[in-house]
């Protein structure tokens, strides 16, 4: 390349890196596949990623993805839709109060809570899928992901991004230890009633009578029990 070619060359270059640049997790590029994720749907998911850190867009038009993506809006709606349903992605609404004005904006942390599942599996040297099948060998002191997977493996399905919501506010806000949470979702599963609702009135019940612990929990549930039976 001569000094005028290297010149043009190094003007672009310059001009390209200008113009901003996107950090996509190298994550979701080696379980992409892992994720059953299509090559289309992945660099859709690149591209959404994109206008969100270049662009601050975060509800890119499906024609400003046609232009990036090289394919038909009815195919891009086709994928989003598969995202969606698949919990990689979801919609929120959201409300400018200074201009009163309604918008939605797409929602990336479900794809991010599968990539953390991931690294996790990857760090313990083991499938994610078997990961899924075998939570009972985890113990209570592990991290927060793998109490996911515990809730995935009772309800039978992936857990919805509010689902994840949920119980990341049992732990952050509510500050109930892990423990305790897996002891409430074992007696939601006893009565049969598996939901977010009945477990979450277990913990908020244990919480007013002072239970701070497993053994706390098993005490006053026996408690409660017997005084049921007489």
């Amino acid at each position: 390349m001569d000094s005028a070619g290297w010149k043009t060359w190094a003007e672009g270059a310059s001009s390209g890196l200008g113009a901003g640049m996107a950090v996509i997790p190298y994550v979701l590029l080696q379980h992409y596949r892992k994720l059953k994720l299509s090559d289309q749907e992945t660099l859709l998911l690149i591209h959404l990623i994109s206008f969100k850190q270049v662009e601050q867009k975060d509800f890119p038009t499906l024609e400003e993805l046609q232009e990036v993506t090289g394919t038909s809006t009815q195919t891009i709606a086709h994928n989003l839709q598969k995202l969606l349903k698949a919990g990689l992605i979801s919609i929120d609404e959201e409300l400018d109060e200074l201009r009163n004005i309604q918008y939605e904006r797409y929602n990336l942390s479900g794809l991010y809570e599968m990539l953390g599942r991931c690294l996790a599996a990857q760090e313990k040297n083991k499938p994610v899928q078997k990961l899924r099948q075998e939570p009972d060998e985890t113990s209570d002191q592990e991290e927060g992901h793998n109490l996911f997977i515990v809730f995935e493996k009772e309800f039978g399905r992936p857990l919805s991004p509010m689902e994840c919501e949920t119980i990341s506010g049992w732990i952050d806000q509510d500050r109930y230890p892990e423990e305790l949470i897996r002891m409430a979702l074992k007696e939601a599963v006893f009565a049969g009633k598996v939901h977010f609702r009945y477990i979450d009135r277990i913990l908020l019940e244990w919480s007013r009578n002072r239970v701070k612990t497993v053994n706390d929990a098993k005490a006053y549930t026996q408690k409660f029990r017997s005084s049921g039976r007489s």
